[in-house]
């Protein structure tokens, strides 16, 4: 049967997530169905994606190795539990993606989103200080506009008010101040030259709770959902030497900037800073099915395997961890990642794509800052005054009845195309998107 998108769809039952259901209900926008660079609207119209998905489709849409991939699992076995069981798939996929990972963090979590992924991150940073006589270890750090997903352990060391104010938070997190300085960084190209000593705010929080009392701090390597905030030269380096310093773990947030986006499978790797855990998701089986992993240091990973060999050592799980059908599609995505080089592409792309996207700055006065890195960026507009976010919203509209779709962050109009993206199409992006700013007042 054919995707619906004509007006006859009742739309009432669906509680859309992270969105304003009663305007986007007046004025739905449908998608209906999508292969490579471009979705197909309700409508018939051809929309290039500028935001692969959600962050998430980074080989673009409608493999077939995928789509064969999952169909087949589905047919074979279409779910085995991973509870004291086991199926072949996700030791096989396991292996795979340790291969790729920063060297060490060779032992992977499986988990079904972002969200879990950080989650499950957080409970074995707390987990293995326990395992190693430091209980006291109960506290995390996070970062002011830091975005790590919707769980309560997400919201509390993440750092964007709106996602945190409605909920009740976990105790014990505090959180760095952002890096984000325009007044000494705005329309910097690639990582900002200022705000490296930011990172130094560390020693202050752990003088002010004691270094022995905090588990780990967490950050994205590029705040994403921000806005694109990419890392001060320098920062990264120093938050990494003060957690050595105080044996606190360091967890990277690579929901988004994992699987290629900088032009390195992964962000650590770009900037030659290892974690000792990282959280991923949406670019592991392309956003085909939803699946997520946290990759572990062995040493963390071997700290719980010294009890009891009878005694389950972590005790947490998901019921769809190492899913059959998520991990053949993740395989087959791996197959397409390493065959077309998409896990490096984005270097060969990156300037091209910084050239056409700071080209925009004279494209409206209100456009306060542009951002980038690898196949990563940010326009930046004004509010309008006592209208936050109207310029942002006008804009994804305007962008998508142009044929266009672009992520919309409060008054940041994000960009995040598919790996797969040709040059071509990178101006084709960036030429409707700047006709699009020069009408919005």
């Amino acid at each position: 049967m054919a995707p619906r998108g004509d007006n006859t769809l009742d739309l009432s039952a669906f509680w859309m997530p992270f969105t304003a259901n009663r305007q986007y209900k007046a004025a739905p926008r449908m998608l209906v169905a999508a292969k490579g660079m471009y979705y197909r609207s309700a409508d018939g119209t051809e929309v290039l994606d500028g935001t692969a998905g959600l962050w998430c489709c980074n080989a673009g849409h409608g493999r077939e190795e995928i789509t064969q991939a999952a169909a087949r699992q589905l047919e074979t076995l279409d779910f085995a539990p991973t509870f004291q069981m086991g199926h072949p798939l996700p030791f096989e996929f396991a292996s795979r993606l340790a291969k790729l990972a920063p060297e060490g963090l060779d032992r992977i979590f499986f988990t079904n989103s972002g969200s879990e992924s950080v989650d499950t991150a957080l409970k074995i940073a707390f987990a293995y200080h326990r395992a190693r006589g430091e209980g006291q270890r109960t506290r995390v750090i996070g970062r002011e506009k830091g975005y790590h997903g919707v769980g309560f352990g997400g919201i509390t060391v993440g750092g964007l008010v709106n996602n945190r104010r409605t909920f009740p938070l976990l105790p014990g997190a505090d959180h760095l101040p952002h890096t984000y300085d325009p007044s000494r960084n705005a329309f910097s190209k690639g990582q900002p030259a200022h705000g490296a000593e930011l990172a130094d705010e560390l020693e202050r929080i752990l003088n002010l709770h004691g270094p022995e009392t905090v588990a780990a701090v967490i950050v994205e390597p590029v705040a994403g959902s921000a806005g694109v905030l990419p890392p001060p030269v320098g920062y990264l380096e120093k938050l990494r030497a003060t957690c050595d310093h105080y044996g606190i773990l360091l967890i990277f947030d690579e929901v988004i900037t994992g699987f290629g986006r900088l032009g390195k499978p992964f962000a650590g790797q770009y900037f030659g800073v290892t974690p000792d855990l990282m959280t991923t998701a949406k670019g592991i089986t392309n956003g085909a099915v939803p699946m997520g992993a946290v990759f572990a240091r062995r040493e963390v990973h071997d700290t719980f395997m010294r009890g009891p060999e009878a005694a389950i050592e972590l005790l947490h799980g998901f019921t769809y961890s190492g899913h059959p059908v998520a991990c053949a599609a993740g395989l087959a995505t791996l197959d397409i990642y390493e065959r077309d080089g998409l896990l490096t592409r984005a270097g060969g792309l990156a300037a091209k794509f910084e050239d056409r996207l700071h080209g925009l700055r004279g494209a409206a006065p209100h456009i306060v800052d542009i951002r980038n890195l690898g196949l990563m960026g940010a326009v930046e507009m004004a509010p309008r005054p006592g209208a936050v976010g109207a310029r942002g919203y006008e804009t994804l509209v305007k962008a998508l009845e142009k044929g266009l779709l672009v992520r919309a962050s409060g008054d940041i109009i994000a960009l995040s195309p598919p790996l797969i993206v040709t040059e071509d199409e990178i101006d084709k992006l960036f030429d409707i998107l700047g006709g699009v700013l020069k009408t919005i007042d």
